[in-house]
């Protein structure tokens, strides 16, 4: 039987390619700071699959925590890897202190570079696996540096792709557009307020990239129509991308109260 490791594994996006994974027969490692979450998530899974789901409750942008995940995948037969783990930082890019912008690059950077090269390692050897890295359509545009760490995702991925032709380990980049979960809310940032045909669903994001790194495509856009968006935001006018990106950065408010 298959095993998938799951970053960010107990909500969201994490969570549905957990369940996904799940429902086509794959025990799960699901790794997340918040251990009752992470443990919810656990029991539910297997209740609803039959599948064994372990649980590492681990922060990412503790060097310690990373490395201990490291270590697992060199040392578990891992079939599926999904870097889905990382939060908003939409701070201004100006601020004095910059703990949040190093936490971002640890856990969306740094990490996936950590885990990714261990898996590759590991399932190279065996000549199977899948890497599958969760980048934001924000990695098109130039709005802060949220969009600088998934851009950075999206050019590792397609080197890390490159590395393992040949190998029979496979790797993906998914860049979904907006997506209803709590993200948003866990930063303290309002949602974005656009109309309500644009946004997709975990589920969406998670059965894409799933078949896409399958067909061996190395970038996956869910939904035609933010596929389209993002074949403009790449090949239309060059302004584009900064008009939409000032946009999206006068939509980062925090909440009243936060």
């Amino acid at each position: 039987m298959a095993t998938a490791l799951v970053t960010g594994g107990s909500s969201g996006i994490g969570y549905a390619f957990a369940q996904q994974l799940a429902a086509r027969g794959d025990d799960l490692v699901l790794v997340a700071r918040d251990e009752p979450k992470l443990r919810s998530a656990a029991e539910t899974l297997h209740t609803l699959f039959g599948v064994d789901v372990e649980t590492v409750v681990a922060d990412l942008s503790v060097r310690e925590d990373l490395v201990r995940v490291e270590r697992l995948l060199g040392d578990r037969e891992i079939d599926t890897l999904v870097n889905d783990a990382g939060f908003a930082c939409h701070g201004d890019l100006l601020d004095e202190d910059w703990s949040v912008q190093a936490a971002a690059f640890d856990v969306m950077c740094l990490a996936v570079l950590v885990l990714s090269g261990s898996a590759g390692r590991a399932m190279s050897a065996r000549g199977r696996g899948e890497i599958i890295n969760v980048s934001s359509i924000n990695a098109l545009l130039g709005a802060d540096n949220y969009s600088a760490v998934k851009r950075w995702m999206v050019s590792y991925t397609e080197a890390l792709a490159g590395r393992l032709a040949g190998t029979g380990v496979r790797a993906s980049v998914v860049l979904p557009g907006w997506v209803k979960t709590n993200f948003h809310s866990a930063a303290g940032l309002e949602r974005p307020h656009i109309p309500g045909w644009l946004w997709v669903k975990p589920s969406q994001v998670a059965a894409s990239a799933l078949d896409a790194v399958r067909r061996g495509a190395v970038i996956c856009v869910p939904t035609v129509r933010w596929r389209i968006a993002a074949w403009a935001l790449r090949h239309g006018p060059d302004a584009l991308p900064r008009v939409v990106a000032r946009s999206v950065r006068s939509g980062h408010r925090p909440k009243a109260g936060h």
